[in-house]
């Protein structure tokens, strides 16, 4: 795994989305607890910033590519809705406080040092009571190569999920097997960790 916005652009590149075009399959079964607007990091070619518009969300995609946020643009125009994009960098990138209904992050892969930063303004940007929802390959995930970084520190367990972010209440915090199809990108058996968060609103911070 690299981050790094040329070795991205070079990789989405190509004719084909890398990714494909369907929606991650966690997101679209519990799509139904998100609210807008939404925010979806990591957002690559734009098939689950589409699907949430489908939904008739405001949804906002970032990304480091701007080659992919291209190809997200149209995706949404060929499929006749519309959608936010904004070409940031995870590392600097400020969410605006008390914005978003939902944060959504699709095996968005980040080393500690951009996670430690970030998490936490993931966390201020939700309004009380929003939703995070998230899955990512799971640190057992090394031993497969059917996707993922091939670094531990940028995989994920649910004890990590529980330190990184301590203002959620879990709905969903659970490590499973299954198989993962899609585009090119990720297909096969995997292990991942998924996670769908609630902020606390201050009534529930107090009990």
């Amino acid at each position: 795994m690299n981050y790094d916005a040329s070795f991205w652009d070079d990789r989405y590149a190509v004719d084909h989305f890398v990714f494909g075009t369907e929606p991650n399959v966690f997101l679209a079964e519990h799509s139904h607890l998100l609210a807008g607007p939404v925010l979806s990091i990591s957002e690559g070619e734009g098939r689950n910033a589409v699907f949430l518009a489908s939904r008739g969300l405001d949804v906002l995609g970032v990304d480091l590519s701007a080659v992919a946020l291209e190809k997200a643009r149209n995706l949404a125009q060929s499929r006749g809705v519309k959608i936010r994009t904004e070409c940031a960098d995870l590392a600097t990138y400020e969410p605006n406080a008390g914005r978003y209904g939902a944060v959504v992050s699709i095996f968005a892969h980040l080393p500690l040092v951009i996670r430690g930063r970030l998490y936490p303004l993931l966390e201020r940007s939700l309004v009380p009571g929003g939703i995070l929802l998230m899955e990512s390959y799971s640190e057992k995930q090394l031993a497969r190569d059917t996707g993922g970084p091939k670094n531990t520190e940028w995989l994920m367990t649910v004890e990590k999920i529980q330190r990184e972010f301590p203002g959620m209440d879990p709905i969903l915090l659970r490590e499973v097997e299954r198989e993962v199809r899609e585009g090119t990108g990720h297909t096969g058996m995997a292990s991942v960790i998924q996670f769908i968060g609630r902020k606390r609103t201050r009534e529930s911070s107090e009990l």
